[in-house]
């Protein structure tokens, strides 16, 4: 028995989900790959996965068995990438996951310069505001915010990035301008809700040390941080963008910042930012070509991106 190859066709399907699924990862036929799982239970003499024709599942042993042999794989792609292509460029594919607004609005205008760099990689940039499943989806890094974070994963601070409370003129022209956070609750808020859970992403803010969340009144609500931005920008309300979003807008008055400065008695209110996180399957998912990517995002971020809390 090829013991190697019918531990890859095991940790193949335990992470796709099912056999077909496995052997299409593994450009093998469903068969192929029902046979090597049939011969690694004979070796070890017990049952690995519980199938039936609809489902599939690990047994108590077989969870055991994956948890222990599940580096194997990638521990002999990356001793045998170390020996033959000792100082060689990054090559290959290399999926990069992002939260939509960020890979929108930052990675993607930076992934072209990244590829003429490395001309050997082929890049795929997903945008999606899920949670992503590394070994499922065959992601190689993710960039997350913090309720995206998993136990599993190995999260790296990559940038913080400041938010902005703000309204078109033309809002708030019929409406007032609040002048504290508090005032939130008198005005038509665009808030985003997150698609993992359904939650709104609340608004923090931080004065004199302690951090508090805004109360919205009435509120218009996207799993779009682009289309919330649509809705401001045509006197929907007040929303909460990230810098990266709203400075253009800023720029040719578009849309107007909010609590720069409190002229109401009470202490300024500094909004909180949000922080990014680089993500890692595990310590052996930083390749060369994830080494590569995230010395040229931390080199593109720079300390303008690391402003304080």
């Amino acid at each position: 028995m090829d013991l190697l190859n019918a531990i890859r066709s095991f940790i193949k399907v335990v992470e796709a989900g099912s056999i077909a699924a496995g052997a299409r990862n593994l450009g093998l036929s469903p068969a192929a790959v029902s046979q090597n799982l049939a011969r690694l239970e004979a070796h070890l003499q017990v049952r690995l996965l519980s199938r039936t024709t609809r489902s599939m599942a690990l047994t108590p042993a077989g969870t055991l068995y994956y948890e222990r042999v599940r580096q194997v794989e990638r521990d002999l792609a990356q001793a045998e990438l170390a020996v033959t292509t000792p100082d060689s460029e990054p090559q290959g594919r290399l999926c990069i996951a992002s939260t939509s607004a960020f890979g929108r609005h930052v990675l993607a205008p930076l992934i072209p310069a990244f590829s003429a760099r490395y001309p050997q990689l082929s890049i795929e940039l997903v945008t999606t505001d899920r949670r992503v499943n590394h070994a499922r989806e065959d992601v190689d890094v993710s960039l997350r915010i913090a309720p995206q974070l998993e136990d599993q994963l190995l999260a790296r601070h990559i940038a913080r990035i400041p938010f902005i409370c703000c309204a078109s003129p033309g809002y708030l022209a019929s409406a007032g301008v609040p002048a504290t956070p508090e005032a939130l609750r008198e005005h038509r808020c665009l808030v985003f809700r997150y698609p993992v859970d359904g939650r709104f992403l609340r608004w923090g803010f931080m004065r004199d040390g302690m951090r508090f969340e805004a109360e919205f009144g009435t509120v218009l609500i996207s799993d779009d941080i682009d289309a919330l931005t649509q809705m401001a920008l045509h006197d929907g309300g007040i929303t909460r963008l990230a810098a990266f979003i709203v400075q253009p807008y800023l720029a040719t008055g578009e849309l107007v910042p909010l609590f720069e400065y409190s002229d109401s008695g009470q202490a300024y209110a500094q909004t909180e930012p949000m922080d990014i996180y680089l993500c890692l399957a595990d310590r052996f998912a930083m390749t060369a070509k994830v080494r590569a990517f995230t010395d040229y995002l931390r080199e593109c971020l720079g300390d303008s991106w690391q402003v304080q809390a």
